[in-house]
This record gives C-alpha cells, sequence and structure tokens, in this order.
C-alpha cells in the first residue's frame, strides 16, 4: 500500500511530477479544482490555505521580535529536548544542503539551524526565528501542515502553496506531551528535492518521537489528562495510552472532569440535552459505551471520575488565575468543543472565553492581542482590533493594517467611523 505521507511514489521522475505538480497547482488556484497526481493530503491542505486566504506568493510574516522570540522559547517545553534534535538532526543541518528548525503549535519558527548558506537562502522567504508557518499564515508546507493533520508528512517542491516555497522540499513530524496528549510544536527538515526519499520522513519521525520520550521522562508521573480546547473529538491519555473519543463522549468525560464530586443521572442528563425531553435509557446506554472505552475510570451513584483528571481547560484557567497570560494563551487551541451544543459544555466554553478576552483587553500587549485576531476565533473580534490599535505607539506604522481591519469590521457589523463595540463581544 503507498503510503499518503510520503511526497513521491517510488520510481517517479522529479522533474516531470514537479511539472504535474505545478500544472495542477496553478489550475487550483485559477478554478479551485484539484487534479492528479496531487495527494489527497496535499489537496487538503491547498483547501484549508485558500480557505484562510494564505498568501499564494511572498514571504511568511514575522510574529516574534528578538526579544520576545528569546523569553519565549526559553521556557518552552521543546528547549528541554533541542539537545536530542541536535544530536539526531544537526549533523545533515550542517551538512550544507539542509536546514533543521523547530516550531511551536502555532507554528512559530522557535529555532532554524544549519548551514550559514542555506539560512541565507531560506531567509528570503522569511524562513527564520520568529517567523509563523502554519497553514493559515504561510500556507501548506510539511511543519504548518504537519501541526494541522497531526501526522508526519513530507511536502515536495510544487505542492507547496506558496510559489516562493517551491524550489524546497521538506518533511516534519508532530511532537506531542506524551503524558498529557498536548500537541507541543513539530520538528522539520528543509532542503532540496532528495528530501522526497522515504528515509527523511521516517527520520523526522524517530526524531519525533526520541523527543517525546526524552521530555517524558523528565516529567511527572503518570495520569489521566484530557485535551478538549480546539477539537471535537477530545483527547483522552491514560498513564501513557491515548484514545480520541467520539463528540458524545467528549461532552460527558469534560462535564465529569469539571464536576469531580460526581453529577446524578439527571444532573447530567440536563448538562447533557437541556429541557428536551429525552428518556433515561439513551443517557444509560451512552454511559455503559463510554464504560467500555474507559473502563474503571467511568464510576456510578453518582456518575464520577474514578482518578484526578488534568484537563487543558483547568490549566487555562489556572494560569489566568496566575495572571500568566502568555501561557494561557499558549495554552488555550481554541474553542472547548467547538462544535458541542450541550447546555453545559456551552456555558464552560462561554465562560472561559469570555475571561481569556477580559484577560486581555485589560492587559492591552501588542503581542498577545494581535495573538488573539490572527486566530479562527479572534480574527473576526472588533474589540481586540481596536484595542490592537489602542496599544501600539501614535505614529508606528504598526497601526496601519490593524486600523483598516478595525474599519472594516465596524462597516460589517454596521457601526459608524467611531469606535464601537460589536454586540454580544462586550
Amino acid at each position: 500500500m503507498v503510503n499518503p505521507w510520503l511526497a513521491m511514489p517510488a520510481g517517479a521522475d522529479p522533474a516531470e511530477h514537479t511539472r504535474s505538480v505545478r500544472r495542477a497547482h496553478e489550475a487550483f488556484l485559477s478554478g479551485g479544482t484539484v487534479t492528479p497526481p496531487v495527494r489527497r493530503v496535499v489537496a487538503e491542505s491547498w483547501r484549508r490555505s485558500a480557505d484562510a486566504r494564505a498568501a499564494s506568493d511572498g514571504a511568511a510574516t514575522i510574529e516574534l521580535d528578538e526579544p520576545a522570540l528569546r523569553a519565549y522559547r526559553e521556557h518552552h517545553p521543546l528547549a528541554r529536548a533541542m539537545p536530542v534534535f541536535r544530536e539526531l538532526l544537526g549533523s545533515i543541518a550542517q551538512d550544507g544542503a539542509h536546514l533543521l528548525a523547530v516550531c511551536d503549535p502555532q507554528g512559530r519558527m522557535l529555532w532554524v539551524e544549519g548551514h550559514p548558506g542555506v539560512r541565507r537562502s531560506a531567509e528570503r522567504m522569511n524562513f527564520v526565528v520568529g517567523a509563523r508557518w502554519d497553514e493559515r499564515h504561510a500556507g501548506t508546507n510539511a511543519p504548518g501542515t504537519a501541526l494541522a493533520a497531526d501526522h508526519a508528512v513530507q511536502i515536495f517542491a510544487a505542492e507547496h502553496y506558496n510559489r516562493q516555497v517551491q524550489r524546497w522540499t521538506c518533511a516534519a513530524a508532530p511532537l506531542h506531551d506524551l503524558r498529557t496528549g498536548r500537541l507541543l510544536g513539530a520538528v522539520d527538515i528543509t532542503g532540496g528535492d532528495h528530501l522526497a526519499s522515504p528515509h527523511s520522513l521516517a527520520l523526522v519521525q524517530a526524531t519525533a518521537r526520541a523527543a517525546e520520550a526524552h521530555l517524558a521522562a523528565r516529567s511527572a508521573a503518570p495520569g489521566v489528562c484530557l485535551t478538549a480546547l480546539g477539537r471535537d473529538e477530545a483527547l483522552l491519555v491514560v498513564d501513557g495510552e491515548r484514545l480520541r473519543l467520539g463528540r458524545r463522549h467528549s461532552e460527558i468525560m469534560t462535564l465529569l472532569a469539571v464536576h469531580p464530586e460526581g453529577l446524578s443521572g439527571d444532573q447530567l442528563a440536563v448538562l447533557l440535552y437541556g429541557e428536551r425531553e429525552t428518556r433515561p435509557v439513551t443517557l444509560r446506554a451512552e454511559l455503559s459505551r463510554l464504560r467500555r472505552l474507559v473502563g474503571p475510570l467511568l464510576g456510578s451513584r453518582p456518575y464520577r471520575l474514578a482518578r484526578p483528571v488534568e484537563t487543558d481547560l483547568a490549566a487555562v484557567e489556572e494560569e489566568l488565575t496566575a495572571d500568566d497570560l502568555t501561557a494561557a494563551l499558549g495554552t488555550y487551541r481554541g474553542p472547548l468543543l467547538p462544535q458541542s451544543e450541550a447546555p453545559g459544555v456551552r456555558r464552560l466554553r462561554t465562560a472561559l472565553e469570555d475571561r481569556l478576552r477580559r484577560a486581555l483587553l485589560c492587559a492591552r500587549n501588542p503581542d498577545h492581542l494581535r495573538h488573539w485576531s490572527r486566530t479562527p476565533w479572534g480574527e473576526d473580534d472588533l474589540e481586540v482590533w481596536e484595542a490592537l490599535v489602542d496599544a501600539l505607539p501614535p505614529h508606528s506604522p504598526a497601526r496601519a493594517a490593524p486600523t483598516a481591519t478595525a474599519a472594516r469590521l465596524r462597516t460589517a457589523y454596521g457601526l459608524g467611523r467611531g469606535a464601537g463595540v460589536v454586540p454580544g463581544l462586550a
């Protein structure tokens, strides 16, 4: 069976394959259709890039300046894995043909290392520390697509969405905290067409696994962790074993995690279904199926979790309580179970987002406000855009773009030219 994450079929001619994919890329940009020989993973990435209005030409955005970058990466978990990356990938990064890069979950480059000549060449497209290479900002590329798909992947030449990047080939793998299952970032090697071999993908995958094991050996004892921010299907990790839950089970586990004292069947039913009339057997059936998945972790009479459960929801709340807004923004991967209509989940989701927004608006930190405004859940937040304008120096050229965006949003929301707050965002 062909590995869909590999860039090129065995025996394919790289030059001919590049020409074919480039024709398909131009056809997609002009007409929105994807034709062979484009892989499914690349086609899906192109569509995400187009939906996000990523640039199909031009350099990536620099998001972290040197002082902010230095402070941020000093405390980032992947800083402790850099010796592993350098040991396993550093030698090929110094051979004059490759770069080693490590990014955070938002796709911001924290380390880019390798031969000075190759680095200078990559600087033309802003493949540098501090630049943002997630799909929304840089289009299809190995680290960005590895983060989006949560899987190791190669991206070959013209498979890149941005034309400026199409002379490069790269392979990247995501990294997770094995104890919590949370995404930490990605490790990448970038170079020429020769990286389209199976060996480069296997190498970055092995390096990622080694780094994860290295970090796990330095972390606390195993436990139970639930990750539910920014994803409709929560990730449950029990003593290192990962389990992706269905949507209803994700809702149940989230509600039980925030009620460690337990819930009666009637209480849980109201939080899941609201006032909608539901037969008790429906909830019992869901809980029975969940118990088959998680075993003795799910207790009854009342329904409860038999062990303490760490959640990313609680982590953000604790970081906000400690006034560590940088950490809270890093942990917040998006709204809690965003598609859930369960009343209990919706209340939790709204309460956390409101608390985080209020902290942002009170702090008036331009970097934090800019970070929020560049997310799918913050890009249309007029109040944050106006706060960003106010937080920047009066004569700074950096005010131009957020001022224009704020004006556009005021028009879209039917507000005047003056400052205003969008109903529901206050």
